[in-house]
């Protein structure tokens, strides 16, 4: 019988350990958290210190039933949750419930799931760190607080379902920001004057105007850019100065988590919570032929650090495939941001002789791209740095100057294993750089043919909006929330309905702007980047054991109820709308924006005299005539959809439905039918007409799914694939198609 319980949250986590382990140990999985603040109420004491008062989560009430009959059968338990606060947390919660065994409990920290390094774990177990339970909690604390006392008062002057958050309300003002800056921007215009050259030597190259009498010129209208045009094209051009230098470009450090989900959306489009995903699929473990193995190192973190046996390991590596003349003398080694925890190691493979060539057919395609993007990251980190020659070139015309620049790679170093163009580079709305040519062999003094010149008209260009990666990087710079966290805000913001996606970034909806406009109106000095960011500080001062628990609590506690009190009397009531300059097409009243239960719309504010609703882009579709009275029909929004009604109603009842063009029936899904094991679901209808998945080996085989079948293995069971819902609160999300497994999450972008 098994003597030492070790208590794990993934089952795939489970698994993999199971394997490493002899009878001695029994795993077990707790799935997640298995306790939390209550559902529908406050849940905090604040009248006692803030203290929470936690419930076990309905589901996980057999979970509990169980961790604590094998806790009794057990010598000794072992908890194994993720090397983090929130796993510190989490295992906190597990021991709190398992106390009546009357067991002894210690903490051990997986950092890699290799049988080496669960091994070296199981040999330094530590007690549970109680200034890391104590920032968590106090996170915890903190995002109820403003969760259950902003988001009713937003019901109360908006409408019922918003919700409000610490860390998603700022990130929600960055985007609304960001969409104002834009469209406040005024685009000035420059022009770039270019002369295409010839010198004794071939290639032709090309120089860009930049001076005028030795200082700095800016060409601003076409006027101007045609009378400099023919003054060049007059003037006898040479080359006046040749600055020749060498330049290295250092490698990259191995990815911390931010860094990765910045990485992989630029790379490979993945959205932070797919890379989130895979990662943790990475790590737990994967089964390689008979050999089930975790290939990458704890993926959140924000340390630079790597372990000296895997620098060794990489170094031997590299001067094994690449030459010694790739290696550095000393290896490698990063500085971490002040603000890091140095927890853990940068993320990196387990053991770096896996190649991602290796693992082909071993794991999924995304699984493999990212695991690529960890191996050569890591990989290039601990090689020399690229060489490169670099050659400057000013060239006189008269009293202008034009300048020109070329690169020779003279030593690839770190190139050969990771080319920094290969990644989408996403500008911030900077004026672009002159492009790097090869030159042709020159001497200062020798005269230059000119050949064309060309005169090209720009404009300035506003600052991008966010995109998955640029909103990360945003929230890192300015140390707004951790890396764990991003995925749930972005996906919270979208449930929401305050964003929306347009070409993969963020726009705001009308109501993320009025949602907005309200908080900042009337708690600007909370909901804002500098505040956020030192609360982080508080929770970080916490966890070092610098400041209590309640000390961080009642600091912000007393300034929010200030400005709640204030709030809830001066903040604007718009449950009635939001005006408008559109009129209603019935009786020519103003219109209105609203907020129902169905999304945004258009309101005429004669109500209840008229009650003409529009949506926000009728325009976009003529109407057509009542089909009973001949009246124009206006277009409405049910929970199934848009949809036609008639303007005079109630008078007149007639509705239409839009001309959207349904999904033929028998489309693929990819989802091999699990009652068959041969056969494909594919969409097909009932004689009502509703859409339904069922095998295509019908009538040979009957298996029927009510929802779309998604080909994406359930994280937490392992079953093949996900069925995709749907929700006026949540959007589309995903919930395994086993029902006595429960796990649900938000749908991903290109699944």
């Amino acid at each position: 019988m098994a003597t030492t319980l070790l208590i794990v949250e993934s089952p795939a986590k489970a698994r993999t350990l199971a394997r490493y382990l002899g009878k001695d140990y029994q795993v077990v999985a707790s799935v997640g958290h298995v306790r939390d603040l209550p559902k529908n109420q406050l849940g905090i004491d604040l009248d006692k210190g803030f203290e929470p008062r936690y419930e076990v989560l309905p589901e996980k009430q057999a979970v509990v039933a169980n961790l604590l009959k094998a806790a009794k059968e057990a010598e000794q338990i072992l908890l194994g949750t993720d090397p983090d606060r929130e796993g510190e947390a989490i295992g906190w919660h597990v021991a709190e419930l398992l106390r009546p065994a009357g067991k002894p409990c210690q903490r051990v920290l997986f950092h890699e799931i290799t049988k080496q390094g669960v091994l070296q774990a199981l040999q330094a177990p530590r007690e549970l760190d109680p200034n890391l339970v104590a920032s968590q909690k106090a996170r915890r604390v903190l995002d109820r607080l403003v969760g259950y006392t902003l988001s009713p008062l937003l019901w109360e002057k908006v409408k019922r379902g918003l919700s409000a958050g610490r860390v998603q309300s700022v990130a929600l003002k960055m985007i609304c920001d960001r969409e104002a800056e834009i469209a406040a921007f005024v685009p000035e215009e420059y022009w770039h004057l270019d002369a295409r050259l010839a010198a004794a030597a071939p290639p032709q190259f090309i120089a860009r105007l930049a001076l005028k009498h030795g200082k700095k010129l800016k060409v601003g209208d076409p006027a101007t850019a045609e009378t400099i045009r023919q003054e060049l094209e007059q003037a006898s051009f040479r080359v006046a100065k040749i600055t020749r230098k060498r330049r290295l470009q250092h490698p990259p450090p191995p990815f911390v988590t931010a860094k990765l989900q910045q990485a992989a959306y630029q790379r490979f489009r993945f959205p932070v919570r797919k890379t989130m995903q895979l990662a943790q699929r990475l790590y737990e473990g994967v089964d390689l032929g008979g050999e089930r193995l975790g290939l990458i190192t704890y993926m959140r973190t924000d340390s630079v650090r790597v372990a000296k046996e895997a620098q060794e390991a990489a170094r031997e590596f590299i001067a094994h495939l690449y030459g010694p003349q790739a290696l550095p003398e000393k290896p490698n080694l990063f500085r971490n941001k002040q603000a890091a925890q140095d927890a853990h190691e940068a993320i990196r493979p387990t053991d770096v002789r896996r190649t991602p060539e290796s693992l082909q057919g071993f794991l999924s395609p995304d699984e493999l791209k990212l695991y690529t993007l960890i191996w050569q990251r890591f990989v290039a980190s601990q090689m020399r740095p690229a060489v490169f020659d670099v050659t400057e070139v000013l060239v006189e015309a008269g009293p202008y100057g034009l300048k020109a620049k070329g690169e020779v790679e003279v030593e690839p170093g770190f190139l050969l294993v990771l080319r920094e163009e290969a990644e989408t580079k996403e500008k911030e709305g900077e004026e672009e750089e002159q492009k790097v040519a090869k030159l042709p062999p020159l001497e200062e003094g020798e005269e230059l043919r000119l050949l064309k010149l060309l005169a090209e008209q720009k404009f300035t260009q506003p600052p991008p909006r966010y995109t998955e990666s640029t909103l990360v990087k945003a929230l890192e710079e300015n140390g707004i929330g951790r890396p764990s966290t991003y995925a749930q805000i972005i996906a919270t913001l979208s449930d929401r309905n305050y964003v929306t996606k347009q070409k993969g970034a963020f726009v705001p909806t009308e109501l993320g702007k009025l949602v907005t406009r309200l908080l900042t109106e009337n708690f600007g000095d909370l909901i804002n980047e500098r505040y956020t960011a030192r609360l982080e500080e508080d929770l970080d001062a916490i966890a070092e054991g610098e400041k209590s628990f309640q000390e961080a609590i009642a600091a912000f506690w007393q300034a929010f109820q200030r400005d709640l009190a204030k709030a809830q009397v001066t903040m604007e009531d718009a449950k009635g709308g939001v005006a408008t300059d559109k009129r209603c097409p019935t009786c020519g009243n103003p219109m209105v924006l609203r907020f129902g239960r169905y999304g945004e719309f258009l309101a005429c504010s004669n109500y209840p005299s008229c009650r003409t609703t529009l949506e926000p882009d009728a325009s976009a579709e003529p109407p057509p005539s009542c089909p009973l009275c001949g009246a124009p029909m206006v277009r409405k929004r049910s929970r199934y959809g848009p949809f036609w009604a008639c303007s005079r109603y109630p008078a007149c009842k007639g509705t239409q439905k839009l001309q959207t063009s349904p999904a033929s029936p028998n489309t693929p899904t990819g989802v091999r039918c699990p009652g068959c094991g041969e056969g494909e679901l594919v969409e097909k209808r009932s004689r009502r007409g509703r859409s339904f998945w069922g095998c295509n080996r019908y009538p040979a085989c009957n298996f029927t799914v009510p929802n779309k079948p998604v080909p994406h293995p359930c994280p937490a069971c392992g079953f093949p694939f996900l069925l995709e819902k749907k929700s006026v609160r949540r959007g589309v999300f995903w919930v395994c198609a086993q029902k006595s497994c429960g796990h649900t999450q938000q749908a991903e972008e290109n699944p």
